[in-house]
């Protein structure tokens, strides 16, 4: 007990109020009167007693019983006090237990197992504890009756002796003997003259009770049988009791004229928080004035009243609709609803709402605690009494109408009467009901109705924006939220999200076990819960909690690491066949209620009172049945079937019994409920994974005897903490949900109730998500081996222009994608294997296996095909790499001879001189080499075009295009009917139509028709780009053959959609509309091409960018610089440009690895990218560029990647760029380095050709740099190795940083070829997949794999005919109309 003492002595007013709360419901002794350890100031803890009920029956006349059930505080009732003198043999404690219970120790004696002789802390408590009747004859006392305790010897406390005997209707006291002389004499006589009752117990006297006079008696204790004794001690007190009318009210004690002054502190009045926080409740409650308990809520609560009721009912009908007209009715339904929330937002705010709000708002977190159960109490105690005669009236007549059934005597009007009457009772019993939630309720419907009209009320003190925020705090603080609305059915979504996004803010997004629990009304759920977690749920068997409420439970911090969640969010429910549901439609509401707590927890207890399941039917059916909706959505809770109120002698056998009948029971009903859902399920293992040995659980009673004084059972608090035990077992073996998962889960699985086709509905939205997710990873997947792929393709492409390979094996390429293949084979199985919706994604597991393994092989034939292309096209750019090579090394030895002549001539003193001498010999020497090799012109593609067209179709009107400088876009146009022309057809009405049709314009092209040759366009367009980068034209060269093959193949491909199953041929005015197009949009692509061709080949252009480096090696040589340190520099110059271009394609690879995680718009798949254009075309409001999207979906993607890349680069160029750019050349240099000194150790002297064999062959792999670059540079006087290695090592980083000097934003599109650019690259990834649209809305097809098999698909289309057509009488298309998923 001193152990109990200093933990209330350590513990805040809260902490107090929870210990004695639970004292009390364990039966046990509380501490009344309290003296402080240090400065023995007593205390009066009248705080801690405010949350305890106690219910007690009475017997009056007649042998007619009444029940009572008050607030302790308030309860007026006779105190009996004991106390003792001196030190006794006899137990005062245990004399006590025997009057109240003699099978509990309400009171902690000296006999008690874990009982000391010494007491620190207990010395001077006072204890109390009452005995409440039960109403039968066997009662020890007939009425409540409190028993005061004073522990340790009264004479040493005189303070609590004088305020207990003057507070109590009886005083009983303990001694020794009656003596004059003893020193607690002078207490006794005092005693003996007052009115008041006292009994004395004599411990060393041996007579039986005797009435000494009135109301004083004396009984003696010595050697006498205890049972004997106790019962003259209840004899007398109840003498004693009936003699006197004196009673106490705890609430009352200290404002009594005896005790204002005793010098008590009442820690209610103490602690100002609390003062402050009772002040501020009870001036609210003074708002309420005299209404009647039925009118409140219509009074003071209007927006939960009949208009959201009226707007829940609309918002189910909006989603059930069955008429021909829905469209219609749908927006009337709305227009309907909108109007009742502007009714709901017109409606005043009370002033006791308001006052709600103002203190909610206000800064004291623990005074705002102490007012919120300050009011919860004061609520209580303001509905109680009404609450308990309309229970009581609904009993009687409940009653009534069950006897009438039985009798059932021609009664049928008389029995409709007292149904009616039923009804209405419940009804004002559902009215009647009034707490803290409908509070929290009434802001709830506040919120939503300003978030529907987006306006704050003008009665309003505060931003509606912050009234979310005051339930997260509620929630934090341990107080349940309401869930969904019991009184009409309904969860109002908009501000569950609202607080649970304020939750988020708060906590951050935590994560959470949501435990749900499902019983049949008044089956213990609450009290379990309550017990096991400490929770604050409503408990009794005339107050059911309503709907749905959910509270969070916090993981301490030990044991997160077991769990692996922050917090429990637990979900109780309204009873199933609740009471306050009589009279409606129960079945439906069970239904919904059942699958809504099922789908929302990770674990659901299944309580059931008994162990008999057939009770409980009806139940276990519902139950059944929304496991088997969970299970079809790929949900899977698990569950615990809880047996509560089973004999504590069930066990072993007779458990094993239970169970098999619970087993054959639930097999039963899963085959009733697979009959409603169209399930195929024979046994309830087939629904849920479900272990009968592990999964089931058997409660003891709760109470160890008939209540209201028997204490709580010991084996069901064993019970409970086995329960909590596999709980936890569960929680930690499972990945729980985010809280911002949470609101989903919430808002999926209610609208998919609304649907009333839950699993259509809810696997929508839930294969959605997991879908998307899956389709990140993939994005994430092939990016990796796209990226891989690249590295291995650059390096081969290097190899291929040095030279050093001859052929491109498949072989080779599948060996270098090996090891990234296997990490993203381990990095799938990984997340098919534990992510939280493996369930749900298991299904797409092996389809996306195939589809990685085609990425895979895709891969290596489009990497092989274009390192055969460059194979091939190697040898036709041998003679124009030859023709550049010759005429920079014969620049080097000309410039080199005249060095040597001008030294023989001593004139390399004057720098003037040599100036002069170097730019004579610079125009001659272009001179010849642009006489030699003509300059390469710029290119016009559209005149090559006309001049094309002009002289091969002669046909083609292309005067008359060039002279209007307009043509129609062939993508954008509405119809194709102005491009064709009707074959011949065999009727001549019919011949006559279709002619009239086509001049008229009206339009002779079926749906089908417009859908082909609109599919024609796209996919022309599709195949010349990739003839066009097949062309090479930066290394190859532009000439009009490039466009000519363009032409011949949109002509071929027009004749070959001809030659095919159509009516019509097409103009010439569309073949010339379609090369226009084509020309056009690859106009810039191969501009920018030719022109890295022309920076690197044409004579007058890369020679002129050379002149400062030949001036350079001209003026060593005339300096005399050895041959070796020259041929150094005239290698480091050589190397600027490789150096140059692999810097730029490894920056370039970099910034798409990089943009491909860290941009918003590429870091996911193809929809997320999708989302972003939409974005920004809504930002941008250009109609032609939402055209664009529509028509060429392909192409306005590409444009937008483009767009955002260089967004990204510009924006980021100095943070991300620049220190890329430096890494990279950092890196290159260092291998330069090496391989220099490595080429110096292994060729130490000889043959120079041998040096830069090595050098090359160690470079080959990084850098287009082979020996053939230098063939025409004499290095026969070269042999110093290590002076060559010096000089390069010295010149490197010069060059290097004029690389990096050089580099601009627009460096990548002015240096690098088109496929090596960062916007390419992730446009080869990103578009690399289905482009089909669909016919009607045009939207795009989600499937990642270009040519796919089986049906395209969609997740949501778009609205009917924004393509130019919708279907008429469509019954089956081959695109899936349904939203569909693969």
């Amino acid at each position: 007990m001193d152990v109990q003492m200093a933990v209330f002595h350590c513990a805040d007013g809260f902490l107090k109020q929870l210990m004695v709360t639970k004292l009390s419901q364990c039966q046990y002794a509380l501490p009344l009167l309290v003296p402080d350890p240090f400065t023995r100031q007593i205390e009066f803890p009248l705080w801690t007693f405010r949350q305890i009920n106690k219910s007690w029956k009475m017997k009056i006349k007649d042998d007619k019983i009444i029940s009572q059930t008050q607030p302790i505080c308030k309860a007026e009732t006779p105190v009996v006090f004991f106390f003792r003198f001196g030190s006794v043999s006899s137990s005062k404690s245990q004399l006590m237990n025997s009057l109240i219970n003699e099978k509990h120790n309400t009171f902690f004696h000296r006999n008690c197992p874990g009982s000391s002789k010494t007491r620190v802390l207990m010395d001077g408590v006072v204890e109390i504890a009452w005995f409440c009747p039960s109403g039968k004859d066997k009662d020890k006392f007939t009425d409540c009756v409190a028993f005061g305790n004073l522990h340790g010897d009264a004479g040493d406390h005189e303070k609590q002796l004088q305020i207990l005997t003057e507070m109590a209707s009886v005083n009983v006291v303990i001694l020794p003997q009656l003596d004059k002389h003893d020193r607690c004499a002078a207490h006794i006589q005092n005693l003996f003259k007052k009115k008041w009752p006292l009994i004395c117990l004599l411990t060393e006297d041996e007579s039986a009770g005797m009435k000494m006079k009135k109301g004083k008696f004396k009984i003696g204790l010595k050697d006498r049988n205890q049972s004997d004794v106790s019962e003259e001690l209840r004899r007398a007190i109840n003498e004693c009791l009936s003699d006197s009318s004196y009673t106490l009210r705890l609430e009352n004690v200290f404002t009594n004229s005896k005790f204002k002054n005793s010098d008590i502190r009442v820690d209610e009045e103490d602690d100002d928080d609390c003062r402050r926080g009772k002040e501020a409740a009870q001036q609210m409650m003074s708002l309420l004035g005299k209404k009647h308990l039925t009118e409140i809520k219509e009074s003071f609560l209007p927006h939960q009243g009949k208009l959201w009721h009226k707007w829940s009912q609309m918002n189910k009908e909006l989603y059930r609709l069955k008429t021909d007209k829905i469209e219609k009715e749908k927006g009337m339904k709305k227009t309907e609803m909108n109007k009742i929330r502007k009714q709901q937002h017109n409606s005043e705010i009370s002033g006791f709402m308001n006052f709600f709000i103002k203190e909610m708002h206000s800064n004291n977190e623990h005074e705002k605690t102490f007012f919120l159960k300050w009011l919860r109490i004061l609520l209580d105690e303001y509905t109680s009494v009404d609450l308990t005669a309309l229970h009581h009236n609904y009993n009687e007549k409940w009653s009534t109408v069950v006897n009438l059934k039985k009798e059932n005597h021609n009664k049928s009007e008389q029995l409709k009467t007292e149904q009616n009457e039923l009804e209405r009772i419940s009804e004002e019993l559902q009215a009647a009901s009034f707490g803290v939630e409908h509070i929290m309720r009434e802001i709830g419907q506040i919120y939503e109705s300003c978030s529907s009209v987006k306006k704050n009320k003008k009665d309003m003190q505060i931003d509606f924006s912050s009234l979310p925020s005051i339930a997260a705090k509620m929630m934090i603080s341990g107080f349940p939220l309401e869930l969904m609305d019991g009184d009409v059915a309904h969860v109002p979504l908009v501000w569950i999200s609202a607080v649970l996004d304020q939750l988020i803010q708060k906590l951050g997004d935590q994560r959470v076990f949501v435990l749900s629990i499902l019983g049949i009304q008044s089956s213990g759920k609450s009290t379990m819960l309550n017990a096991m977690f400490g929770l604050q749920f409503a408990v009794s068997a005339g107050r059911c909690t309503r709907g749905a409420f959910m509270q969070l439970v916090k993981v301490s911090d030990e044991m997160k690491t077991q769990m692996n969640i922050d917090y429990i969010l637990v979900v109780d429910t309204e009873g199933l066949r609740a009471l306050e549901l009589a009279g409606r439609s129960t079945r439906h509401h069970d239904n919904e209620l059942a699958t809504f707590v099922v789908g929302l927890g990770n674990m659901t207890l299944i309580n059931i009172f008994g162990e008999n399941p057939s009770e409980m039917q009806e139940t276990l059916q519902i139950v059944v049945q929304a496991f088997m909706r969970m299970n079809e959505v790929r949900l899977n809770p698990s569950c615990v079937f809880v047996h509560q109120n089973v004999s504590d002698v069930t066990a072993g056998e007779k458990n094993m019994e239970g169970k098999r009948r619970l087993q054959e029971k639930l097999d039963e009903m899963t085959k009733l409920a697979a009959k409603d859902e169209v399930y195929d399920a024979e046994c309830f293992s087939d629904v849920i994974k479900f272990d009968v040995q592990n999964n089931v659980k058997y409660f003891a009673q709760l109470w160890e005897g008939s209540p209201p004084m028997a204490p709580p059972n010991p084996n069901y608090c064993e019970n409970i903490q086995e329960l909590k035990e596999a709980i936890v077992s569960n929680v930690s073996k499972s990945h729980g949900m985010m809280l911002k998962d949470l609101i989903d889960r919430i808002k999926d699985l209610w609208e998919a109730l609304l649907n009333e086709r839950f699993v259509f509905s809810f696997r929508n939205s839930l294969e959605i998500s997991a879908y998307r997710r899956l389709e990140t990873e993939y994005s994430k997947w092939s990016w990796s081996l796209r990226s891989a792929m690249r590295e291995t393709e650059n390096k081969l492409h290097n190899q291929i222009e040095n030279e050093a390979i001859h052929e491109v094996d498949r072989t080779d390429l599948q060996g270098e994608l090996e090891k990234t293949s296997k990490e993203v084979k381990k990095s799938m199985s990984e997340f098919f294997e534990k992510d939280k919706d493996k369930d749900i994604l298991i299904q797409w597991k092996i389809s996306f296996e195939i589809k990685i393994e085609n990425v895979e092989e895709n891969i290596v034939t489009e990497t092989k095909r274009k390192l055969n292309e460059i194979l091939q096209q190697r040898h036709l750019k041998k003679k124009i790499d030859a023709q550049r090579t010759q005429h920079e090394n014969t620049l080097y030895e000309k410039s080199k001879k005249l060095a040597l002549k001008l030294r023989d001539e001593d004139k390399t003193n004057d720098e003037e001189t040599l100036k002069k001498e170097f730019n004579l010999f610079w125009e001659e020497s272009v001179k010849k080499i642009i006489t030699d090799t003509p300059s390469i012109k710029d290119t016009d593609i559209m005149r090559d075009m006309e001049d094309i067209l002009s002289n091969s179709y002669e046909s083609v009107p292309v005067g008359h295009l060039r002279k209007n400088s307009e043509y129609n876009n062939v993508v954008t146009v509405q119809s194709y009917s102005y491009y064709v022309q009707f074959k011949k057809p065999s009727g001549k009405m019919e011949q006559v139509g279709d002619t009239l049709k086509g001049w008229f314009g009206i339009g002779p092209l079926s749906k089908d028709d417009e859908l082909q040759i609109r599919s024609l366009v796209t996919d022309v367009a599709q195949q010349t780009d990739k003839i066009i980068q097949s062309f090479n034209i930066s290394k190859m060269g532009y000439n009009n053959s490039c466009i000519q093959q363009l032409i011949d193949y949109i002509k071929a491909r027009i004749i070959q959609h001809e030659g095919g199953p159509v009516k019509y041929v097409f103009k010439n005015e569309f073949f010339m509309d379609l090369v226009l197009w084509i020309c056009k949009r690859a106009n810039k692509m191969i501009t920018d091409q030719h022109r890295l061709f022309r920076d690197a080949n044409d004579p007058t252009t890369y020679v002129e960018k050379k002149k400062d480096e030949y001036y350079s090696i001209f003026r060593k040589y005339c300096h005399g610089t050895t041959s070796t340190a020259i041929f150094a520099e005239i290698i480091c110059q050589k190397l600027k440009e490789p150096i140059e271009q692999s810097v730029y394609k490894k920056t370039a690879r970099n910034l798409a690895d990089e943009m491909s995680s860290n941009c918003e718009s590429f870091n996911g798949n193809r929809s997320n990218l999708e989302k972003h254009i939409l974005k920004r075309l809504a930002e941008e409001e250009n109609f032609d560029k939402y055209m664009d999207y529509i028509k060429t979906p392909r192409d306005h993607f590409k444009s937008f990647i483009r767009d955002e890349v260089s967004r990204y680069i510009t924006d980021k160029f100095s943070v991300s760029v620049l220190p890329k750019i430096k890494k990279n050349t950092e890196l290159l240099m260092t291998t330069i380095m090496d391989s220099a000194y490595k080429s110096a150790v292994q060729v130490n002297r000889g043959d120079v050709g041998l040096w830069l064999e090595s050098f090359t062959q160690q470079l080959k792999d990084v850098l287009i740099f082979s020996e053939k670059d230098l063939s025409g540079v004499k290095c026969d006087d070269v042999n110093d190795f290590k002076l060559l290695e010096g000089v390069i090592r010295k010149k490197l980083p010069d060059i290097m940083s004029e690389i990096s000097s050089r580099l601009k934003t627009k460096t990548f599109e002015e240096k690098l070829d088109y496929k090596f650019r960062p916007d390419e690259l992730l446009i080869d990834h990103l578009c690399q997949c289905c482009w089909v649209q669909c016919p009607f809305c045009a939207a795009i097809c989600t499937n990642t794999i270009e040519n796919h098999p089986g049906d395209h698909s969609v997740p949501f289309h778009r609205v009917d005919g924004i393509n130019g057509c919708i279907g008429e009488n469509t019954i089956i298309i081959s695109f899936a109309v349904e939203a569909a998923y693969m």
